[in-house]
């Protein structure tokens, strides 16, 4: 498990992100990258990590399901998402 602050901090860039998103297109889009220095630095999509929304884990994230690769094993395990189930051959 994540620390607690540490999925509280991809939080608050996540509403940092969505805050300034149209301010960020507006001076991108007039070339103003003065503008753009002086917004904050999480306002910056490139800043956001991709973390597990059971667990919080940062590395091994399946994109697609939204959980690390050892979440997705449990879950798929216990028959919790639909249409994926355990290769035999």
């Amino acid at each position: 498990m994540a620390k607690e602050s540490m999925k509280a901090r991809e939080v608050k860039r996540a509403k940092t992100v969505a805050k300034y998103a149209e301010k960020r297109k507006a001076l991108k889009a007039a070339g103003d990258y003065e503008g753009l220095q002086k917004l904050p630095k999480n306002a910056s999509p490139v800043r956001m990590h991709n973390r597990c929304k059971l667990t919080g884990r940062p590395k091994g994230y399946m994109r697609t399901f939204g959980v690390s690769r050892v979440t997705f094993r449990e879950m798929a395990n216990q028959g919790l998402i639909p249409g994926v189930r355990k290769a035999s051959w």
